[in-house]
């Protein structure tokens, strides 16, 4: 495309069509792109007095000397032109993403037997490209399914016929691990291997239902053969693919190639969240920040955003869904505002990210010089509370092989434990290992005496727990008639997610967050109490089981002996007078002996 040049005087010649304009200085430097369905008109709009342009516009304006435009077929291809060149030059009044990362791709190269590896390079000619991975984690856990789901080759021998046959290779511990079949020998032909990188192609495109097919008929043909041992890896490799779908399935398989945006905006800066879902799955997500320069509006940021991050993730969506409308229509973009149904629910997972992240920088770009209550705000913050939690209480259960069951509640006061308001309970009301049951019970206990004893509620309770120890905690919160009145989170230990009542979406805070370590650091140390207390009943019922098994010594006696010497170990080298002095001459005889009896035996 040739570009035109014009003078600032020149504008009211400028044509009548859609296009790209650019605004130059007086040193010939880029300042400004931008895009019009009618450049004439566009331009003139920045130098007619009568509009009332912004302070910054009316700054940019003036050092505007040079103007140069493009004209294309139409609007839609001037936004994207517009794009490329903003993302080529940068130019200082332009909205810039602020994002440097160079993100991971995983590579399946052209070579013969293709091999599938992470990288951040793209180098042309070298094979399919797939990402960019917006993490290194989402990146390895789909090669890791696919390594664990086909037979694809990690070593980087040159897999050429001529050097097959001249058996210049033996195969390695891969090959005796099951992990690959042999190439290298000739033991698989190219044929088979290419079956199986086209369908982990599929997974790697997001396509996981032609992939989970693919290993149904082949598990249906192998039963109808009767070749049931192939039948089961089959199923195998099925059930590995349908459990990997369903933990990141959050809405309906039938939204098949959707792209979510969520923005959240203030004066100066807009935050916008990007979720890419394939097949009811989010396979991709992004927040990234975008600074104003010329009091754009937030539909121009929005848009400025979605066509920059499909950009940059190479999405092919028809559909786009998003909070705000755009204030034109664009050929090519299926925009919509859902207001119901699955799509408004992904439109709020989408803001709450970036109102996530909107809070996580201003929390950090503001004053934390109160180093004592930083890690309380960025909480308060971070969990969206309406006070900051300087008074926080945690539960925890503990019945380990379904024995003793008991229960802990740590106290962490100004973001410090409390020890002196650390409590155990036994489960008085629950037969058997009932977590969720006893979670009920210990916290209807905890709270019916607070109120009782008319003391503070705590500004947060923290479960120890997912979605089934939440519900119970605020199934006593309900009974108490306090639900509502206190913070309550239940935190899950496997991912670290955390769940709030009634919220099926979970909330990730960041691993490296002040915020989630004081979350851990209160959990480990209720799970740590518990377990503390647990083995001491266990072990205590173990040792007065013993002392009880002794003629005439009952609950009471052993009791009084093991608060006294702690152990039976030492109520052994104890000697007659001392124990005479806790239980009197007669029963301490029956003790001494019967131990004395037990240790000689």
């Amino acid at each position: 495309m040739q570009a035109s040049s014009y003078s600032i005087e020149e504008y009211h010649s400028l044509p009548d069509l859609p296009g790209v304009y650019k605004y130059f200085n007086s040193e010939n430097e880029l300042i400004y792109v931008g895009k019009a369905k009618s450049l004439k008109k566009r331009v003139s709009s920045y130098f007619v007095k009568s509009l009332g342009l912004n302070y910054k516009t009316k700054r940019m304006v003036k050092e505007i000397r040079k103007i140069e435009i493009t004209i294309v077929d139409n609007e839609f291809d001037a936004l994207l032109l517009e794009n490329n060149l903003i993302k080529k030059t940068q130019p200082k009044y332009n909205i810039l993403l602020k994002d440097d990362k160079t993100y991971p791709y995983l590579l399946l190269t052209n070579e013969p037997f293709p091999r599938i590896y992470q990288t951040r390079k793209l180098i042309p000619g070298k094979g399919n490209f797939f990402g960019p991975f917006a993490s290194v984690k989402a990146m390895n856990n789909v090669l890791d399914l696919i390594r664990n789901i086909f037979t694809v080759r990690t070593c980087r021998l040159d897999l050429s016929p001529s050097k097959i046959k001249e058996q210049k290779y033996k195969v390695c511990l891969e090959y005796h691990l099951g992990n690959c079949l042999g190439p290298c020998e000739g033991l698989q032909s190219e044929a088979d291997y290419l079956v199986e990188i086209e369908q982990a192609k599929n997974i790697l495109k997001g396509n996981m239902t032609i992939a989970k097919a693919y290993f149904k008929k082949q598990m249906q043909e192998a039963a109808e053969n009767l070749a049931f041992e192939k039948a089961h890896y089959f199923k195998n490799k099925l059930e590995l693919l349908e459990k990997y779908h369903a933990k990141s399935l959050i809405t309906t398989p039938t939204i098949t190639n959707l792209d979510v945006f969520g923005i959240e905006t203030d004066e100066k800066t807009a935050y916008v969240n990007y979720l890419k879902i394939k097949n009811g799955s989010v396979i991709i997500t992004k927040t990234v920040e975008l600074r104003k320069k010329l009091d754009e509006s937030e539909a121009e940021l929005l848009l400025t955003a979605i066509i920059r991050l499909r950009d940059q993730f190479n999405s092919d969506a028809q559909e786009i869904i998003a909070n705000i409308p755009l204030e034109e229509e664009f050929e090519g973009l299926n925009f919509a505002v859902p207001k119901i149904g699955d799509k408004k629910k992904l439109i709020d997972l989408s803001l709450k990210n970036a109102r996530y992240y909107k809070k996580e920088k201003l929390l950090a770009s503001g004053d934390v010089s109160d180093k004592k209550f930083r890690v309380l705000k960025q909480l308060q913050s971070d969990l969206s509370l309406k006070d900051m939690p300087d008074h926080i209480e945690c539960f925890d259960n503990s019945n380990i092989q379904g024995t003793n069951p008991v229960a802990s509640m740590v106290c962490f006061l100004n973001g410090k434990p409390a020890v002196k308001e650390y409590r155990h309970y036994h489960i008085k009301t629950v037969e058997g290992p009932n977590d969720f049951a006893s979670m009920t019970e210990v916290v209807g206990r905890r709270y019916r005496r607070i109120i009782e004893e008319e003391k503070p509620l705590p500004k947060l309770i923290v479960i120890d727990g997912g979605k089934g120890q939440l519900s119970s905690a605020v199934e006593a919160l309900k009974e108490l008639d306090i639900y509502g009145q206190v913070p309550i989170i239940g935190i899950a230990k496997r991912l670290e997610e955390i769940y709030f009542p009634e919220d099926q979406f979970p909330l990730h805070i960041d691993k490296k967050s002040e915020s989630l370590r004081l979350i851990q650091r209160i959990r480990d140390e209720a799970h740590r109490f518990a377990i503390t207390f647990h083995r001491q009943v266990r072990s205590k019922n173990a040792f007065g089981s013993i002392l009880t098994d002794i003629d005439g010594i009952g609950d009471n006696t052993a009791e009084k002996l093991l608060s006294k010497f702690k152990s039976l170990k030492k109520i052994r080298e104890a000697t007659l007078e001392e124990i005479s002095s806790i239980v009197g001459n007669d029963k301490a005889e029956k003790v001494y002996n019967a131990l004395k009896e037990k240790k000689s035996g």
